[in-house]
């Protein structure tokens, strides 16, 4: 199914009066409050607010998605908003936003839900398919706009549904200390090791780094009066920039293709007691996923 078959005209503006998120949200709750008169929309928006203070839903690409689950509605609505002028709201790269997608929805419906919004985060990830909304001149022409992506809400989620697409890499040549840099910078605790073609090695994760400055850690755990002629740790990084990623990288990855059911995954990562999964398509890495990304998407949407 198209995700322009979801949408419903007198809920998309095609032009926001909105100034900022804030604005342009209860500017789109007026349109569902036009047509469903029936639902507390104090109790709306706040649940939208309360979603809003875990995770700004504003990820990037002049795109935000603002949503909540909540039984104050009885079934799932979705509301468009376009701001050509851009809203003064900051973002994670800095691009106004320039698209509003409001999804609320039951939680008796929260597959589809989770679908839905996944297909929108899809449509967002290609900057031609928000130009041509920002050009669109009626809540139809967006409508039109959205069809023409060819994006669909498919029937099941899968890894390249939330996987991570931008993976920060090293290659087996790169030194400790930009492993520690790139690790610190983007507060992660494993880095992905890939050759020229960008084909998955391995990885050098945060165990690997103590394990270099520990290589004797069964003696010293043995003999807690074992000691040690240097500070381990100082002596790591003296040789920081001698140390290479292929001294240090392992293998034992697991991976999955794109096209992988989230289940599956969730299920391979509880049973090999897993941080993250590598995507891998066409024998190249393309992304990847971390546990608390399942969690973050299935249990807080």
């Amino acid at each position: 199914m198209r995700l322009a078959n979801l949408l419903d005209e007198a809920l998309v503006a095609h032009h926001l009066k909105a100034a900022t998120k804030r604005e342009a949200i209860e500017e789109l709750l007026a349109l569902v409050q036009r047509k469903f008169s029936d639902y507390n929309y104090k109790t709306i928006l706040q649940s939208i607010l309360d979603r809003e203070e875990v995770e700004n839903t504003s990820y990037g690409r002049g795109i935000a998605f603002p949503h909540a689950r909540t039984d104050a509605v009885a079934e799932m609505h979705i509301a468009v908003g376009i701001s050509p002028q851009g809203l003064s709201d900051r973002t994670p790269d800095d691009k106004p936003l320039q698209m509003i997608c409001l999804m609320l929805t039951p939680s008796s419906i929260a597959r589809l839900y989770l679908q839905t919004l996944s297909a929108f985060a899809s449509f967002g990830r290609n900057p031609e398919n928000l130009a041509a909304v920002v050009r669109a001149t009626s809540a139809g022409t967006v409508i039109d706009a959205i069809w023409e992506s060819g994006v669909t809400v498919e029937k099941e989620i899968t890894a390249k549904d939330l996987m991570r697409h931008d993976v920060v890499c090293v290659t087996p040549n790169d030194s400790l200390k930009r492993v520690g840099n790139l690790m610190f910078r983007h507060r992660l605790s494993a880095l992905a090791v890939v050759d020229k073609n960008h084909k998955l090695l391995g990885q050098v994760t945060d165990k690997e780094l103590i394990h270099a400055a520990l290589p004797d850690f069964k003696t010293f755990i043995s003999n807690l009066n074992y000691s040690m002629d240097v500070e381990p740790f100082e002596e790591l990084l003296k040789r920081e920039d001698k140390i290479k990623v292929k001294q240090l990288y392992v293998t034992n990855h697991e991976v999955v293709h794109p096209d992988t059911k989230i289940v599956e995954v969730a299920a391979m990562m509880l049973f090999k007691d897993l941080r993250r999964v590598f995507v891998v398509e066409d024998d190249k890495l393309i992304g990847i996923l971390l546990r608390r990304d399942i969690v973050n998407m299935i249990i807080r949407g």
